[in-house]
């Protein structure tokens, strides 16, 4: 029961430092920072998502985490990280051409990697596993 809850709480806490975030900058806010709060708030709610299944699979008296669900979460964070690596590739050559800021280029970084991992997941969950 702990682990679906873990969700809830770290979800609660990206989005109230996100609204901070946005507050404390108010009237500074740009372009690239509004479409990063959107993606924020994706991800946000995919992690959501994922809690109420979990606790919604503890409550029926299922365990939150079986063999075929670590299997599909491996299989995306492998597939995610292989795709993220070209991403950053992507965004330094992209760094090189257009002016950048450091901590947008991280921030978007980071972000895309977030999506990656969800775009994945939902292709792989849905997909399903072949035999290997």
């Amino acid at each position: 029961m702990k682990k679906p809850l873990l969700i809830f709480i770290v979800s609660g806490l990206v989005i109230l430092t996100t609204v901070l975030w946005l507050f404390t900058s108010a009237g500074r806010a740009s372009s690239m920072d509004i479409m990063h709060f959107g993606v924020i708030v994706l991800v946000v709610a995919f992690a959501l998502f994922l809690g109420f299944r979990r606790l919604s699979n503890v409550k029926r008296g299922e365990p939150s985490e079986d063999e075929l669900s670590k299997k599909i979460l491996q299989k995306t964070a492998a597939t995610s990280y292989y795709i993220s690596l070209y991403i950053w590739v992507f965004l330094i050559y992209l760094k090189d051409r257009i002016e950048f800021d450091t901590e947008e280029l991280l921030g978007t970084g980071i972000l895309a990697m977030a999506v990656t991992f969800a775009i994945s997941w939902i292709v792989i969950n849905f997909r399903g596993i072949r035999n290997d």
